[in-house]
């Protein structure tokens, strides 16, 4: 019983964990292109391109969910459980920390420096770790 209680948890974190930190790092770059619009409408595109980044996390969360339907939770319920909170944990850092890159960067784009692509690479660098925490879910 504890097994299965534990796989349906981890199944939950999986996703849910991944979700909440998407939104809440679309929010971080989405606020900060909100006031950079003021300052610099004609940038916008860029503005939405980094508000967006960090929304690749919740379909990484998505993804290792959609892989693990099917599983015997009660079997698997201690490994879903740690895959879940593995997975759920690093998503929801990376994407936070991911917004908050990328706010900077619309920040400096909207002061007239011209930081798009390399705001990109920099926002490359925590997704990387979201990607690992995927694929360590789907090989496990």
């Amino acid at each position: 019983m504890l097994e299965l209680i534990l796989g349906y948890l981890g199944f939950g974190l999986m996703l849910a964990l991944a979700g909440i930190g998407s939104s809440i790092g679309t929010t971080i770059a989405g606020n900060a292109a909100e006031g950079a619009l003021k300052k610099n409408p004609d940038k916008s595109s860029q503005y939405m391109v980094l508000s967006a980044m960090p929304a690749t996390q919740g379909l990484y969360g998505f993804v290792a969910f959609l892989m693990w339907i099917g599983k015997d939770f009660a079997a698997d319920g201690f490994k879903l459980f740690a895959v879940g909170l593995g997975v759920g944990a690093v998503c929801l850092f990376s994407a936070i920390r991911q917004g908050k890159l990328c706010a900077n960067g619309i920040i400096g784009i909207s002061q007239g420096h011209d930081v798009m692509t390399n705001t990109m690479i920099y926002a490359a660098l925590p997704e990387f770790y979201a990607i690992l925490a995927l694929v360590a879910a789907l090989m496990i």
